[in-house]
C-alpha cells in the first residue's frame, strides 16, 4: 500500500525528510479497525517528531496523527463498528500513524464520522477536538453542560487548531465570556468569527491586556503556545482559585510558587496519554469524539479546516508540514486522497 514515511529526521527543506514509500497492508486484530485512509490533517506533533535529530529508521517510520476514512475490517473483538463504517481518529503516538492508506487504530479511540461532512473537512477535527474537549471539561473542570455560564476563560493561541476548536466548545457548550489571543488581522477576524467574545494580543504581556479590557483576572487559562513566556502573565491574571491547562512543553521548569498564594491549580492536557498507557477510560475518546460530531450535525460547531490540498503524497506532506512549522497557520491544514 501506500504512504509516506521517513528513514532519517532531516530538515524539512530536504527533499529526503518525508518520501513517498510502499509498505504492507496491516490485518486487523483484538479491539483494532483496519481503516482505508481518505483524509488527514498536520498537527504540531507531526513536525516535533519528524524534527532533525542523529537517529535512522531502518524500516520507514509513518508519521500522522489526525484521519477520516472507511472501516474495511474489523478484530476479533471491536464491538462499537463494523465494515463500512466511515470514522474520524487522532490515532495512538506509539504506533505507525495515518500517512499511509491503511491503518490500525483501536476502536477505542475512534468516532462516527460526521454525517454532514467530507472527508477532508472531518480530518480536521480529532487531535484539535480531543485535546480541546479533555483540556476544557477534564483538566479545567468546566461544565460541558453549562453549569458555569459566565465564568471567563483565556484561550492563549486562539486562530490555531486546538484554538479553533476550544473557542466554539468554551462559547457553544460552557456559555462561558471567551477571550482569546491573536496577534494579526486575519487571526482576530477568525477567532470572532468563531466566537470570541474578545480578543487580545499575545505579543503582549497578557496580564496588561487583560486589564486593558477590563477584565483584570479571569477564571480559567488555556494556553496552547508558549507556556514560559507567558506564564508570569497567567500567573497574575489567573483569579483566585482559578485553574490553568497547558498542551505546550516548557525547556526548563516554571515557577509553581506564583500560584500558591491564590491556590490556583495547574494542569497538563497531552491527548495520547489515553492511548500510550491503555487508561482504563480509553474509551472515553470514543464518546467525546462522537459527541462532536453530533455537535457538528447539528450545527453547533464548525469545522476548522483551513487549508485542503490533494494529492496525499511526499512532496504535499512536506509543503504541510512547512506551512506548520512556521507558526503562522490560522485553523487547519489537511491533506485529502491518494493519487
Amino acid at each position: 500500500m501506500k504512504a509516506v514515511g521517513l528513514y532519517q529526521y532531516l530538515p524539512i527543506e530536504n527533499e529526503k525528510s518525508l518520501v513517498d514509500v510502499q509498505i504492507d497492508r496491516p490485518k486487523p486484530t483484538g479491539k483494532d479497525l483496519l481503516v482505508n485512509v481518505r483524509a488527514i490533517s498536520i498537527n504540531p506533533v507531526d513536525t516535533k517528531v519528524r524534527a532533525p535529530k542523529n537517529e535512522t529508521e531502518t524500516t520507514p517510520r509513518i508519521l500522522g496523527w489526525d484521519a477520516a476514512g472507511e472501516v474495511i475490517a474489523v478484530g476479533s473483538e471491536v464491538e462499537s463498528f463494523a465494515v463500512g463504517d466511515q470514522v474520524f481518529y487522532a490515532g495512538d503516538i506509539t504506533r505507525p500513524g495515518s500517512n499511509s492508506e491503511y491503518q490500525l487504530v483501536d476502536e477505542r479511540i475512534v468516532g462516527k464520522k460526521p454525517t454532514s461532512l467530507t472527508f477532508d473537512k472531518a480530518a480536521a477535527l480529532p487531535l484539535t477536538g480531543i485535546t480541546a474537549w479533555e483540556g476544557l471539561f477534564e483538566r479545567l473542570g468546566i461544565s460541558p453542560s453549562g453549569e458555569d455560564a459566565g465564568k471567563s476563560i483565556l484561550i492563549i493561541g486562539g486562530a490555531g487548531g486546538v484554538g479553533s476548536i476550544a473557542i466554539q466548545l468554551a462559547k457553544q457548550l460552557a456559555k462561558l465570556h471567551v477571550v482569546a489571543t491573536a496577534s494579526r488581522p486575519e487571526s482576530m477576524a477568525w477567532i470572532k468569527q468563531l466566537g470570541a467574545d474578545q480578543v487580545v494580543n499575545h505579543r503582549n504581556a497578557l496580564d496588561k491586556e487583560l486589564s486593558a479590557i477590563a477584565l483584570p483576572q479571569v477564571d480559567y487559562i488555556f494556553c496552547l503556545n508558549n507556556t514560559a513566556q507567558h506564564w508570569a502573565s497567567m500567573a497574575n491574571a489567573i483569579a483566585p482559585q482559578g485553574r490553568i491547562c497547558s498542551i505546550v512543553e516548557t525547556p526548563d521548569p516554571v515557577d509553581l510558587d506564583l500560584l500558591k498564594s491564590k491556590s490556583a491549580t495547574f494542569a497538563w492536557e497531552f491527548m495520547f496519554t489515553r492511548s500510550m498507557f491503555q487508561t482504563a477510560d480509553m474509551i472515553e475518546q470514543q464518546h467525546l469524539l462522537n459527541a462532536i460530531a453530533d455537535l457538528i450535525d447539528k450545527g453547533e460547531l464548525v469545522t476548522t479546516v483551513n487549508n485542503v490540498i490533494r494529492p496525499i503524497s511526499a512532496e504535499n506532506l512536506r509543503k504541510a508540514h512547512a506551512a506548520v512549522e512556521q507558526g503562522s497557520s490560522i485553523g487547519k491544514v489537511v491533506l485529502a486522497d491518494w493519487e
